[in-house]
């Protein structure tokens, strides 16, 4: 059995947010300019994002109705109506409550009622994880159709307030992801058959290599402490060590591009892959500063595939964390120019604990 994205969505709260005005929403840090802003945002290359908080820090709309919007967005654009939805599959690296589910909040939030639910959490590829639980319950026959979103609301975490509550010095590697995250959700519709013009899923591939590398980006732990923020004595102890604050090891960066190009080497290997018949590349690299070594590698490997092929709207969307491949596939879809037959090769590299997850979809008709 075949399975079919025939209808997408998104939502991105708010106006864009240039980068001239991006320290007047997050704040200032004890009333002084980050002297680590422009640097990183000249490496990123990102313009504009959008955000879910106001510049008095007020949260304008939480993550599961950004969720409940995008998919309501997707099932606006399809032949699909609620009751008949079987499936809903979301994913969030940080929901708006610890529990319950966020699949249960986004459910509630989108109204539809007697499906089958799945949460999937994690950080860029816990969408790709929701994606391909919902992929094998259509293949196994269980569904015939499923409504996957991913959402993300990572600007909580980034009002001044967060980093003031902190009693040293913030460090670059909790600062560095003030400049790089921003909020949004998009959403897949699956179905067994195809609509209209629709994208076949011909496989989704994950390879995760936490077994051999450590800790890159988290929320939970302080700098040289190895307790989880649960372990602390209070919770404001926990803020006080700097152990709610998201952190990015940057000297490990350069092994998600490694690792990245390694994982669609090994897929080349394997046959899943044809470099000559892709005709284009969905990547969601976090950073312009990536895209470069990404082509880089893949021509040293004898795997290049040409620039004019990659599709991003990084730059204008900023990066959504899990929710980015989604976002790119539906403006991809409504957007851009493509002939039934085309292959589209997607690929979530994820820097947690370097969890890459690729697929394959080729374009049908109904």
């Amino acid at each position: 059995m075949s399975v079919y994205i025939t209808s997408s969505g998104h939502y991105l709260p708010g106006e864009p947010v240039d980068n001239e005005r991006i320290e007047a929403v997050l704040g200032l840090v004890h009333g002084k300019p980050s002297r680590l802003k422009r640097r990183i945002l000249q490496s990123n290359g990102i313009r504009q994002r959008h955000y879910a908080i106001d510049a008095e820090h007020n949260t304008l709309i939480g993550n599961d109705e950004m969720a409940a919007r995008a998919g309501q967005a997707c099932l606006d654009d399809s032949f699909l109506s609620k009751p008949r939805l079987e499936m809903l599959s979301v994913a969030t690296s940080q929901g708006d409550l610890v529990l319950p589910g966020f699949g249960s909040m986004v459910q509630a939030e989108l109204g539809v009622a007697g499906v089958e639910l799945h949460s999937s959490h994690g950080i860029c590829s816990s969408s790709m994880m929701a994606l391909k639980a919902a992929y094998t319950g259509l293949k196994a026959g269980e569904h015939d159709n499923a409504l996957v979103i991913a959402s993300e609301l990572a600007s909580r975490l980034f009002k001044a307030s967060r980093y003031e509550a902190v009693a040293q010095e913030v460090d670059f590697n909790a600062e560095f992801l003030r400049w790089m995250l921003s909020d949004g959700a998009g959403a897949l519709l699956l179905e067994s058959v195809p609509r209209r013009r629709s994208f076949r899923i011909d496989w989704i591939r994950g390879f995760s290599h936490a077994d051999a590398y450590p800790v890159c980006m988290s929320v939970g732990r302080a700098v040289g402490d190895e307790r989880s923020w649960q372990d602390f004595a209070t919770y404001a102890e926990a803020e006080a060590a700097g152990a709610l604050l998201i952190r990015q090891d940057v000297r490990l960066l350069d092994n998600i591009v490694k690792l990245g190009v390694d994982g669609l080497l090994r897929l080349i290997d394997e046959g899943r892959v044809e470099v000559g018949r892709i005709d284009h590349v969905l990547c969601h690299y976090s950073s312009h500063y990536f895209r470069g070594k990404i082509f880089d590698m893949l021509t040293q490997a004898g795997a290049a595939i040409p620039e004019e092929k990659w599709y991003t709207n990084l730059y204008t969307r900023g990066n959504t964390g899990c929710a980015s491949m989604f976002i790119m596939l539906d403006e991809f879809r409504r957007t851009q120019s493509y002939q039934t037959g085309d292959t589209i090769l997607c690929m979530v590299p994820e820097s947690g604990r370097f969890n890459n997850v690729y697929m394959q979809l080729t374009v049908v008709e109904e």
